[in-house]
Formats: structure tokens, sequence, C-alpha cells
């Protein structure tokens, strides 16, 4: 059975910066190629549904094959790709109704992360969300879509690190992708990208507070914006 294929981009995004923050020397190709393979799915570069093989993504790329393939099995691990054996590979469908239900796993999770940031991060990594706060209100006033995408990105990451709880962080990571992606395709009809990025900023600002119930308040302000934008990319009620 032959796959129709969608036309991938041209390879101007060999060079771009990858959505992933900047690791501290030690990114390898597998990660090189899984954060512009994240981005490209995320920003729809690589569209809902289309197909794709691991020869054309290392073309495109300028990797190797087997970061590549590395690459797209923690993609599938994360559901944003699926591996079909001698079929290539297909880029996953968007689901309102199953976004939903990854809304009300993400917000007891995202809570948990939130508010045990703010009680364990140290001095160093306050800063840094303080950092973020201001690059998400950055991206708020210029109205900035791949800026907020991207210090969501390292946001996540941060956010992670500092909760220090392992489980919660193979949690996030497995949902963060698809928010992101479900955010990006819908924003523009849905939602007002400015709200949600000072909504992040109000998070990240109450972890460089180490303020627990602040971060809790405002990730809880947060979710309820994005089940409210996700509930009006329903034509009939779920």
């Amino acid at each position: 059975m032959t796959i129709a294929r969608k036309a991938i981009a041209p390879a101007r995004v060999g060079n771009r910066p990858a959505l992933r923050s900047p690791g501290s020397g030690s990114e390898t190709l597998t990660d090189r190629a899984y954060g512009t393979l994240e981005e490209m799915i995320v920003t729809l570069e690589l569209a809902p549904g289309s197909a794709v093989s691991e020869a054309e993504l290392s073309q495109l790329l300028g990797i190797g094959r087997t970061p590549i393939r590395e690459a797209l099995q923690r993609l599938s691990r994360e559901k944003l790709v699926q591996i079909l054996p001698r079929r290539g590979v297909i880029v996953s469908d968007i689901n309102v109704k199953r976004q939903l239900g990854l809304l009300e796993v993400r917000r007891e999770i995202e809570r948990l992360v939130s508010r045990s940031a703010a009680r364990r991060a140290q001095s160093q990594e306050r800063a840094r969300f303080a950092s973020l706060a201001a690059k998400f209100r950055k991206a708020a006033l210029a109205n900035d879509d791949v800026g907020f995408v991207r210090t969501d990105n390292e946001y996540n990451e941060l956010a992670i690190t500092t909760a220090r709880n392992e489980f919660a962080a193979a949690a996030m990571r497995l949902m963060q992708p698809l928010s992101r992606r479900f955010w990006y395709m819908h924003y523009k009809q849905a939602a007002d990208m400015p709200v949600t990025a000072n909504l992040y900023a109000a998070i990240a600002e109450a972890i460089a507070q180490a303020d627990e119930g602040a971060a809790a308040r405002a990730t809880d302000a947060l979710i309820d914006h994005i089940e409210a934008f996700t509930r009006a990319t329903l034509d009939t009620n779920v």
C-alpha cells in the first residue's frame, strides 16, 4: 500500500534553533534531531496525517539515519508520530476529545510540578524562572507565537528538573508536546496567545518567589483557560 506524502518544507530547518532549550554542550545528534523534529510537528511544518521517511528527514536535517530513527522512536512514545513497519512514519492526527482527557491528568500533574518547583528550586533556578517570566511577557507583547512555544518548552524542562520527581517528569514529558501542538493549531481561532503567555509568566514568577500557593493557583488559572480554549474548538458538546 502506498502512502500519500505531503511535501516537506525546504532544508532551511537544518540550521534552525531547536525548540528545546540549549544543553550544556553535551547535546547529541539524537537530541538535535528530536528537538528539531518536535518543533516541526508542534508548529505544523510536519502536518497531522502527513507521511515521512527516515531517509527524507535525514536529508532534510543533515543528520544520519540512526539519530533520526532514535528521535522518531522517542516521538512515537510521546504519541506525536506513528511508526508503521514497511510503510513509513505518520505524523499523528489531533483529536479534541483526547486532548480534554489529557487535560484532566495534566491539571493534577502540573499543579504538583509547580508547587514542588516553588518549594525545591535553588537560587540559580529561581533566577532562571524570573528570566523565563520576562520572556513570556515579551512574547505576549510581541504576539510572538514561535517565541512563546520555545519559551514554554524551556519553562517545562526547568519546572520538571526543579520539581525533582521522576514520575511527574515522565508524565509531563508525555503530555507537553501534544498540548503545545494542539494549542499551536487552534490558538488563532479560539485563543489569545498573549493571555496564555501571561498566565505562564504568572506561574514562573510564583516559582521564582518560592510561593507554592500562588504557583498552584496560577497553574489552575492556566489549565482553566486552556480547557475553555479546547472546548471552544468543538462543534458539539463533549
